[in-house]
C-alpha cells in the first residue's frame, strides 16, 4: 500500500463517514454553540488564582490591625507556595535519583543544585521559625540576619571578619 489515503468514493468509506456525522454533528454542534461560548465568558481558572499583593508588614502602621492580618494571610500563601515549590523539586529529585540508578550523581546534578539551592533560600526565609510563626516573626529573623551580616564584615571595606 503505497498510499495510504481513505479514498471517500467508495461505498463502504461512504457508509463509514455518515454514520460518524450521525454521532459528530450534535456533538460538535453543542460544543461551539453552547460550551465555548460559556467558556469565552468566564475565564476564571481556579488553579490559576491570583490574590493581589498587599503591604507588607513593614508598611502598616502599628494600630491598624486589618493591614496586620492581611500581610500575615499574605506570608502564609507566600509561605506555602514556597513549600511547595520545594516538595516539587524534592519529588523531582528523588525520581531522578530512582531512575538513574547508580548513574545518579552526574545524570541528576542539574537538579539536585536546583534543590539544593531552593532549600537554602527556603530555610534562610522561613528556617527555625515553627509552625504557629507569622509575619512578625519573618520579619524580625530577616532584621537579625540582615544586623547579624552587617556585623561581619567591616565598616568601609568590605572584608569579612573572622
Amino acid at each position: 500500500m503505497a498510499d495510504d489515503k481513505v479514498d471517500p468514493d467508495l461505498p463502504y468509506n461512504k457508509f463509514v463517514f455518515s454514520v460518524f456525522k450521525i454521532f459528530d454533528r450534535p456533538v460538535t454542534y453543542f460544543k461551539e454553540q453552547i460550551v465555548e461560548p460559556l467558556h469565552a465568558r468566564n475565564k476564571h481558572y481556579y488553579y490559576h488564582r491570583r490574590f493581589r499583593r498587599v503591604p507588607t508588614i513593614d508598611e502598616c502602621e502599628v494600630d491598624e490591625p486589618l493591614c496586620i492580618f492581611e500581610a500575615n494571610e499574605q506570608f502564609r500563601r507566600d509561605r506555602s507556595v514556597d513549600a511547595n515549590i520545594l516538595k516539587i523539586l524534592r519529588n523531582r529529585k528523588m525520581e531522578c535519583m530512582m531512575y538513574n540508578g547508580p548513574n545518579a550523581p552526574q545524570k541528576c546534578e542539574k537538579v539536585t543544585e536546583d534543590y539544593e539551592k531552593a532549600s537554602t533560600n527556603w530555610f534562610i526565609k522561613y528556617g527555625d521559625l515553627g509552625a504557629p510563626a507569622n509575619v512578625v516573626h519573618a520579619f524580625m529573623k530577616q532584621k537579625h540576619r540582615m544586623i547579624w551580616e552587617r556585623r561581619q564584615i567591616e565598616q568601609g571595606t568590605g572584608k569579612v571578619l573572622h
